[in-house]
């Protein structure tokens, strides 16, 4: 009887590890658009040296820098302001997870700053299993200025709610759930003077995923072999006067564009909203993007160490290729015409314990001059 119980099981778990290749595994091999780059590497500069990999990056007109610790390495501490090269729990370590704040952090990856020296975090709730929200915090006082928690119609189980940005006036601020998991990914637009969500662009081609595989430093992105890291709609940056949002998945090979008023119309139907999505350009296995004054779009390069540029015109021009970049993250421009970005070595960090992680230390944030600049704080 024991040995059929057993057998039943076996077979069982092998079904299901197949269920799960088929699903969620594979991938192809996602072509090469990098080349020569217009900056050396002597240009960039390694603003910090961190224990553990970070996320992304706000960095304030002042030039105070802030980002997170990446949850995938399961930090103690999540949220941090960089303050005299020492990462400072940001606003306390009373709001960090486990913390004794009633609306203490779960799991957070991106921030954002707006004009009004507000930081925004993006709560996901590991995937949606605790309570997705956003909250802001005033960077001077370090007080709570404003809180949202999703209904489960906008983030729900299997969602992550990866990465977003904010307008200039604060109000309109656009969201990526890239549900990796549930595989249902779309666009959130939130009006935070409302205080009302909406979920767009579900499943439309834009944001969801291709049929490609990650390969970083040559490791294969492929998690026990049977399930690939092939989020959806990831990568989101809003131009710099308001007027177009960029967006794709990570292994999608274009960038697609629309219009923000179109986005923030609730009148209109799926359908018209979906003809106003158009191509920006081919573009590469890209993470993080920013964007500029001039209407350009810097995009990571994960596969080949590198960041790019994409004009209004969809031509792209590679910046910079260091081998000391592994997996070139989260973009924030800051003053002068910095442009820094993290680098969060996802590919020494999925999928290994607590003790590679910290055996692979330092991980950094890097900086260098594009030449063009923006606000700084997305």
């Amino acid at each position: 009887m024991f040995l059929k119980l057993a057998g039943a099981f076996l077979i069982f778990f092998i079904g299901l590890l197949l269920t799960i290749k088929i699903i969620y595994g594979g991938g192809e091999t996602f072509p090469d658009r990098s080349a020569s780059p217009t900056f050396s590497a002597q240009q960039l500069e390694v603003v910090t040296e961190l224990p553990m990999p970070p996320g992304n990056i706000a960095v304030s007109a002042k030039g105070r820098l802030f980002f997170t610790f990446h949850p995938e390495a399961k930090p103690e501490i999540n949220v941090v302001e960089l303050v005299e090269d020492v990462p400072q729990a940001f606003p306390s370590l009373a709001w960090q997870p486990g913390g004794s704040e009633p609306l203490a952090f779960q799991e957070i990856l991106s921030l954002r700053l707006d004009r009004q020296n507000r930081l925004w975090l993006l709560d996901n709730a590991v995937h949606g299993l605790g309570q997705p929200r956003l909250l802001a915090f005033d960077i001077d006082t370090k007080k709570l200025v404003h809180h949202f928690d999703f209904p489960s119609d906008i983030f729900g189980l299997g969602s992550h709610a990866n990465d977003f940005q904010v307008d200039a006036s604060g109000r309109y601020i656009y969201l990526a759930d890239a549900s990796i998991i549930a595989r249902t990914p779309a666009i959130i637009v939130y009006d935070s003077q409302k205080q009302q969500a909406r979920r767009v662009l579900e499943s439309h081609v834009s944001v969801l995923p291709e049929y490609f595989i990650p390969v970083v430093d040559e490791r294969r992105m492929e998690l026990f072999g049977i399930f690939t890291v092939r989020p959806g709609v990831d990568s989101i940056a809003l131009s710099r006067d308001g007027s177009k949002l960029f967006y794709a998945a990570v292994t999608a090979q274009k960038m697609y564009e629309i219009d923000t008023q179109a986005l923030n119309d609730d009148s209109l139907s799926a359908e018209s909203l979906a003809a106003r999505v158009t191509v920006m350009g081919d573009k590469t296995m890209t993470d993080g993007i920013s964007s500029d004054n001039a209407g350009n779009v810097y995009l990571s390069d994960i596969e080949h160490n590198a960041i790019l540029r994409m004009n209004p015109q969809g031509k792209l021009e590679t910046l910079i290729k260091d081998k000391r970049i592994h997996w070139p993250d989260g973009m924030s421009f800051g003053p002068d015409g910095w442009l820094y970005f993290t680098d969060s070595a996802l590919n020494q960090v999925i999928g290994k314990t607590p003790q590679y992680i910290l055996d692979h230390a330092p991980y950094h944030i890097f900086r260098f001059k594009p030449g063009i600049s923006a606000y700084p704080g997305h």
